[in-house]
């Protein structure tokens, strides 16, 4: 069932108690995020389309990248729907790795898909989009749409502004994003974004050249290993 107190907080004024309410709707919907995800990392997240189906080769890319980015030793964290959500997932599985969705409600098109080892679900796309960054080391941005895109930027202006570390961001398909390269190369002719403030953007077609770019900027940069765990604790109910 679609969950209809996101719009209604975004769009009209609600009694004091009404956003209060809410407050603690969102509250909780961080807490059960982080009792799902605090032990899967580290993860990558996947971006990319619900619309591609099967026999579509941005599927296919997908579960290359998918496979490609389980056996650097890192969980592949997607929004957890169909088409390259589910290809990523798909392919994270094949490689005998660790797949993770995010999924958020909605009346349609965003179902859970098969592959995922563990899933949270969220009304709430800012809390997902949170919890997803706040999980990963590096994001790998597939062909999508306005909800690709949304998080591409989010990525990069985290990124840019410091909030976060300077973690890569990688987009497949130079063809597919070319305007995107147009418009990043118009920031920087008018300095609204320099070229050297997103030097953690890789745009590439090559898989081999994704899977390198995230050893070195990711594994190597923060140290990571397989074996990174976290102790759990039985005062959190946590098994």
């Amino acid at each position: 069932m679609h969950n209809h107190s996101e719009s209604k907080f975004l769009t009209e004024r609600q009694s004091r108690i009404g956003e209060f309410l809410f407050t603690l709707k969102v509250v909780k919907e961080f807490i059960k995020g982080f009792r799902t995800l605090h032990f899967v990392g580290p993860c990558v997240a996947v971006f990319g389309s619900a619309r591609f189906k099967e026999d579509h080769h941005y599927y296919q890319l997908g579960r290359e990248v998918g496979a490609n980015v389980s056996r650097l030793g890192f969980t592949v964290m997607t929004g957890g729907g169909p088409g390259v959500m589910e290809a990523a997932n798909r392919g994270a599985k094949e490689a005998g790795g660790f797949s993770v969705g995010c999924n958020i409600i909605l009346p349609r098109e965003q179902q859970p898909n098969k592959y995922l080892d563990k899933m949270v679900e969220f009304h709430h796309f800012f809390v997902r989009k949170v919890l997803m960054f706040k999980y990963s080391y590096a994001f790998v941005v597939l062909p999508g749409g306005v909800g690709t895109i949304d998080e591409m930027f989010e990525a990069l202006t985290l990124i840019q502004t410091k909030k976060v570390g300077d973690f890569p961001v990688v987009l497949m398909g130079k063809h597919y994003w070319q305007p995107v390269i147009d418009q990043l190369k118009v920031f920087d002719e008018h300095k609204t974004a320099l070229r050297s403030e997103l030097d953690s953007l890789l745009i590439t077609d090559s898989l081999d050249e994704m899977t390198e770019y995230l050893r070195v900027k990711a594994i190597e940069r923060f140290k990571l290993t397989k074996a990174m765990k976290f102790n759990r604790s039985k005062w959190f109910l946590e098994d």
